[in-house]
This record gives C-alpha cells, structure tokens and sequence, in this order.
C-alpha cells in the first residue's frame, strides 16, 4: 500500500474530450505501458504509433504483460517508445545492410545525393558520384 501511496503522489490525471485527442497525446508522451480498455479497442490500434507494450481490453491488465503472456517487460521508458522498441532478441541481432547499383541507377539517383551532400558541406561526397558519372 505504502508504494501505490508513493506512486499516487507523483501521479498526473490529464482529461481530454475524445479518443482521437487521447491517442495523439499518448502518441507524443510514448508510454512505456498503454492500456487500451475501452470498447473501441481493436479499432483504434491503428493510431497507436507510440508505446512500450499495449494491452488490448478489459481482461488485459499490465501485470500480466510483467508476469505472463510472453512479452517483454524490459521496455522503453520516459518517452524513449518514439524511438525505441522494447529488448528482445531483434535487439542482440547484428544487422548488415548491402546496396549496389547500376550505372543507371546510380545516374537515376545522383541528383538527390550531390544536392544532400553539398547541403551538408560534404563535398567529396557529392565528388564521390560525379566521378563515377
């Protein structure tokens, strides 16, 4: 009880006058947990761009998120949900990305590169196409 008194003290209540407010605040604020328990939960899932986990309904409570059904509850926390999602094994993954091009599509695509790079002041990039071309 002593904990849920200390959480209570720093705890915020924020009414808004429709779902469509609640879900763009949330998706600005990026919870760690979201509880959609509403009647419309299934069809709102959709704007929800935002959240460490989302438990859908009534019978879907955070603790069983903690404890049992299988997800992650090493999340992101104060709003790191915009651009991080919760660990799991994706997370201890090495990823290689490969490109190649052709002559064409490098010619196809050089335009967008060289006016980047000069933008950024980083002229042996955009000299990095133009030679090749």
């Amino acid at each position: 009880m002593d904990i849920a008194l200390q959480a209570l003290q720093h705890a915020r209540l924020i009414v808004l006058k429709t779902v469509n407010e609640a879900l763009a605040f949330s998706n600005l604020y990026a919870p760690e947990h979201l509880i959609l328990a509403c009647k419309i939960s299934n069809t709102i899932l959709k704007q929800v761009n935002t959240a460490g986990s989302v438990f859908i309904g009534n019978y879907s409570p955070e603790s069983v998120g903690d404890y049992a059904s299988g997800t992650n509850h090493t999340l992101p926390t104060n709003g790191y949900a915009t651009a991080y999602s919760g660990v799991s094994l994706d997370s201890f993954y090495k990823k290689i990305t490969f490109q190649q091009l052709t002559k064409d599509g490098l010619h196809h695509i050089a335009k967008t590169v060289t006016t980047m790079a000069e933008a950024e002041g980083l002229q042996a990039h955009s000299n990095a196409v133009k030679i090749r071309l």
